[in-house]
């Protein structure tokens, strides 16, 4: 086969990648190696988070990409690259508005969506940035319908408000799935698996090649640019050609143990995805002496319970920042001891992964998810609805602290001497620990808005309790690790420079934007973001609005 532009991947980046190439009068191919196309970025929630966007300020809010420039800084630690930060600022509010004005991707600003440190980050705000598709008819699709993937881990039927304004996961009991039910009934897509179909149907519009079920296996060169692929189809070589250059968008390496451990730091790691996701980027552009860049770790906490598992068999893990977050639960270390605001992910994850330097320990991992009764009346856990039984298997359940905590093998004197500091603080809403319910992300994406004085925090004080062992599971393919891109999204080798015919968006790209801290929404905001970019430049139409925000921003740039 042969194209002018060949994008390894079907989620959000390589997508958007051969959309804009195509609107700029390329050929373009998209090689998934999977069964469906969607990614990713069809198993997300679907968020974009994208400073001084259009469409926030089509409802009066004010932002500036300035000012999501400058909260960005402030969250990488110095971890990111300025530039880098800037670009995407600048370049993923063109991008929307560009794929808008071509696609037609509907999107509309999540209110009451609060940036993670709202109030805590003077450049934050309460709403406006962080922005979420229509629904989509996926009829529209034709024949590839029922092969672009849908979530197993979000309800993709609902959309934002509906969830939050009806009490949020806390109160799943209480919504009203009507629309839900509606929406399935029709196959009209919401959330991350809406933000696919868009992009499958604009490329399928401007007559993108699709493949499924092709493995690329190598790059290939010709002595001066990467100039094609080799993969394998139904068990065949099969070599295309790419006249202008390559995207590898192939996410990240979530599920490959040994890269988890040497490149992002992280043993015995479990993940949510299919698998597949095990570092192509990396693997496909070394060769061509791609530069690897690395910043902190995003990993989560999380659980499975029995008998949840995807189409191939793998077991469904899901993130425990619902439970952890709800009243009524607290999350200990072996030595029965909390160690993190359990409602803030980016605060407890950290904390997970302290090393002491002193006995060479992880004094909090493992960790426990602790509830009491009130817990399991009033809210889900995970999956497990009010009035269902405790799964067999799963966890521990006994009718004192004590007897749970010796079923666990955690301090029974630790855990009985936590619940008890806990709990006066719960009753009167604060905690002066770790300050769970500070952040109103936390309470609008995990607490229950309905329990007062803090809608993250109750007292565990009715017996029979509960505990599960919480595993470590990856970011949602979101790395530490990935290919160093350039303002254009071309991939750049250990000399510094740019590799011709070789460009990489986002989860196979390095966190240059974020650094050290994760804002949800950037995912996908930088998949097509680095998509656009990638797509103009290979057809010789460069963004320059880099160089017109460094203009502006110099003097802020340099101090």
């Amino acid at each position: 086969m042969e194209a002018d532009v060949v994008s390894v991947g079907s989620g959000i980046g390589g997508l958007a990648a051969a959309v804009a190439a195509a609107e700029n009068s390329a050929s373009a191919i998209v090689l998934e190696k999977t069964d469906k196309l969607g990614g990713v970025t069809a198993l997300s929630v679907g968020e974009c988070w994208i400073p001084g966007n259009h469409v926030a300020a089509g409802i009066g809010i004010q932002d500036s990409a300035e000012s999501g420039y400058r909260y960005l800084k402030r969250l990488s630690m110095d971890y990111g690259d300025d530039r880098m930060i800037l670009n995407y600022a600048v370049n993923a509010r063109a991008a929307l508005q560009w794929f808008e004005d071509t696609i037609g991707l509907k999107m509309l600003v999540i209110r009451g969506c609060p940036d993670y440190y709202y109030r805590h980050n003077n450049d934050a705000i309460s709403e406006g940035r962080m922005l979420e598709v229509e629904p989509f008819d996926a009829a529209q699709l034709g024949e590839w319908q029922e092969r672009t993937r849908v979530s197993h881990l979000v309800p993709y039927g609902m959309m934002h408000p509906e969830m939050y304004g009806m009490g949020g996961s806390a109160n799943m009991l209480k919504w009203d799935y009507a629309p839900m039910a509606e929406r399935l009934m029709q196959d009209q897509r919401c959330l991350g698996s809406g933000l696919a179909a868009y992009f499958v149907k604009g490329a399928l519009d401007r007559g993108v090649g699709l493949h499924t079920g092709f493995e690329v296996q190598e790059l290939i060169g010709d002595g001066e640019r990467v100039c094609g692929v080799r993969g394998v189809q139904d068990g065949k070589d099969v070599f295309v050609k790419a006249s202008k250059g390559v995207v590898i968008a192939a996410s990240s390496f979530e599920s490959n143990a040994h890269l988890n451990k040497t490149l992002g730091a992280q043993i015995d790691m479990e993940t949510m995805l299919f698998p597949g996701i095990d570092g192509a980027n990396i693997r496909l552009a070394g060769p061509f002496g791609a530069s690897v860049a690395k910043v902190p770790d995003i990993t989560s906490l999380g659980l499975h319970i029995p008998g949840e598992e995807q189409e191939s068999g793998e077991p469904i893990w899901r993130v425990a920042m619902g439970p952890m977050g709800q009243p009524h639960t607290i999350t200990v270390n072996r030595a029965g001891k909390r160690f993190a605001n359990e409602a803030f992910y980016r605060d407890i994850f950290y904390a997970v992964d302290f090393i002491r330097g002193a006995d060479q320990t992880r004094p909090n991992f493992p960790a426990w998810l602790i509830c009491d009764s009130q817990q399991r009346e009033k809210y889900p856990f995970a999956t497990i609805m009010p009035g269902q039984d405790w799964p067999e298997g799963f966890g521990h359940k006994a009718d004192t602290l004590e007897e749970l905590a010796n079923k666990c093998g955690i301090d029974a004197k630790g855990l009985t001497e936590t619940v008890a500091r806990f709990n006066p603080h719960a009753e009167r809403g604060e905690d002066p620990d770790f300050g769970r319910g500070s952040h109103p992300w936390s309470s609008w994406f995990c607490g229950d808005p309905f329990h007062k004085p803090n809608a993250n925090l109750g007292p565990l004080t009715k017996a029979p309790f509960y505990a599960v062992e919480l595993k470590r599971i990856g970011g949602s393919a979101i790395p530490s690790a990935g290919l160093l891109i350039d303002r254009h999204a071309r991939c750049i080798g250990w000399d510094g420079q740019p590799i011709p015919g070789l460009y990489a968006a986002g989860n196979s790209a390095a966190r240059m934007e974020t650094g050290a801290a994760m804002q949800s929404g950037t995912s996908n905001g930088r998949g097509m973001a680095h998509g656009w970019l990638a797509g103009l430049h290979v057809t010789g139409n460069p963004s320059t609005l880099l160089d017109d925000a460094l203009k502006q921003m110099q003097g802020e740039l340099a101090a």
